[in-house]
């Protein structure tokens, strides 16, 4: 069984790619884990799966799985990581805001008893390198959502949205996700959670992107979030799941 399923949602990202590919690769190589990479790409019209099967003939663990259309991040992820053949999952965004030599350090945590480990942009102010207003406001408008996800939810996580964690394939298995919007991000949390599982966190530092543009409109993604994050809670402490 491979040690790690790496797995990389794509958008739009053929400059991205060349550059996080090769430096997972590296990661993989000096840490001597055994490993794939799955880019799961939304039939990007840029060529980014063009990019990453170029790859491949390099390094010959990547598989590119094209979906016929945008359907968003959360059905993105839910088709990786049932495709993931490793004993650890890791995921993470491709457009370089988060640095991938944190990873080791979400897996070493995952070989420590945690069964889920999410990212933390907010464990300090240095932690989120916010240059642009855009990405400030970004910031405030989400760590706000968090603090409310904290309060209903119970659980001691600072940060449910970001897509920067690993996780233990069987529990992934176990847990049995419905979502496919930016809201699986959350029930991961959640279900995770709920089947008595354990769940904690990484420091990270969040950069403004340098190639391409964010795919996420704030103004119209984060009240959905949070609404459908309260109805996941409330599903998860009413009826089961």
């Amino acid at each position: 069984m491979l040690d790690i399923s790496i797995v990389l949602p794509t958008y739009n990202e053929k400059k991205n790619i060349s550059i996080l590919i090769p430096q997972l690769e590296d990661i993989l190589k000096r840490k001597g884990l055994k490993g794939e990479i799955l880019v799961v790409d939304d039939s990007s019209p840029d060529g980014t799966a063009l990019v990453a099967k170029e790859l491949n003939k390099k390094y010959g663990n990547i598989q590119v799985i094209i979906r016929p259309k945008k359907e968003g991040i959360g059905a993105a992820l839910r088709e990786g990581y049932n495709t993931a053949q490793g004993k650890l999952i890791f995921s993470m965004d491709t457009d370089l805001s988060f640095d991938p030599n944190i990873m080791p350090k979400i897996l070493k945590r995952l070989g420590e008893g945690y069964d889920l480990i999410v990212g933390n942009r907010y464990s300090s102010k240095e932690d989120y390198e916010a240059k642009t207003i855009n990405v400030k406001a970004k910031r405030f408008v989400s760590r706000f959502g968090n603090k409310f996800l904290r309060f209903i939810t119970g659980i001691d996580i600072h940060d449910f949205s970001t897509n920067f964690r690993g996780m233990k394939r069987k529990v992934w298995q176990k847990i049995k996700t419905r979502e496919k919007t930016n809201s699986l991000l959350f029930e991961m949390i959640v279900l995770t959670d709920y089947h008595g599982f354990k769940v904690g966190e990484q420091s990270i530092v969040f950069k403004d992107r340098i190639y391409g543009e964010s795919k996420l409109n704030l103004a119209k993604e984060a009240p959905k979030f949070l609404l459908k994050a309260l109805s996941l809670s409330l599903r998860s402490r009413l009826k089961g799941v």
